[in-house]
């Protein structure tokens, strides 16, 4: 169990002003069955979430970017077609299906030779390089040990390097995500925005 201090909105980007106790081991949700990644991983989801317009704006040619707890690619083949044919994403998850399903449709986009699959464990992303930018969408409430999971994040990126995490209203109250962000403060991260993004709550930190 740790005290975290909630700080002033202007730096982290919350409403309010106090100290609460935050279990640091608290076990996430469960993880998304891999045949529920068919109903997200559609045309339509578009209208919603487009990739270029949710992504772009951190994103640049030639980076090595990280998307964790991919699925099957709904925002890897979109962050591919940013970082263009110098630059690399690399896709995790926990599920072999999930990876097999992304394999899939990077093959058929002509893109898989910009992605490097890697398959996580509950404990460990399993990745080792310097990236710069990282997406968790939608995927950090399934996270078991999120203080673990914020601070492997948090050593990957290079210093200036941006990460958005984006949670789903339905699932993740206002209060949790607080959390979630005072942890990530607590690994080091800095508060940079809180974009929009529908049916979301979402911040973007920065190292």
């Amino acid at each position: 169990m740790a005290t975290i201090i909630f700080r002033n909105k202007k730096e982290t980007g919350l409403e309010t002003h106090m100290e609460q106790e935050i279990d640091t081991t608290k076990t996430g949700g469960h993880t998304c069955p891999w045949w529920l990644q068919f109903t997200f991983d559609n045309p339509l989801r578009r209208l919603v979430h487009d990739p270029q317009k949710l992504l772009r704006p951190y994103v640049r040619s030639g980076d090595t970017v990280l998307d964790v707890g991919c699925g099957m690619g709904f925002f890897s083949l979109g962050l591919a077609e940013m970082v263009g044919k110098d630059g690399k994403v690399i896709a995790a998850d926990l599920q072999e299906q999930m990876l097999a399903g992304l394999q899939k449709r990077a093959e058929n986009a002509g893109m898989f030779e910009r992605i490097q699959l890697c398959r996580s464990t509950p404990d460990d992303i399993g990745v080792n390089e310097p990236i710069q930018f990282a997406l968790a969408f939608w995927m950090v409430h399934e996270v078991r040990r999120p203080d673990l999971f914020l601070g492997q994040i948090h050593k990957l990126l290079v210093p200036g390097g941006r990460f958005l995490i984006v949670e789903p209203y339905i699932h993740v109250s206002s209060k949790v995500f607080n959390q979630t962000v005072l942890l990530a403060e607590n690994s080091g991260f800095r508060f940079v925005d809180r974009p929009k993004v529908r049916a979301s709550r979402a911040i973007l930190l920065g190292r």
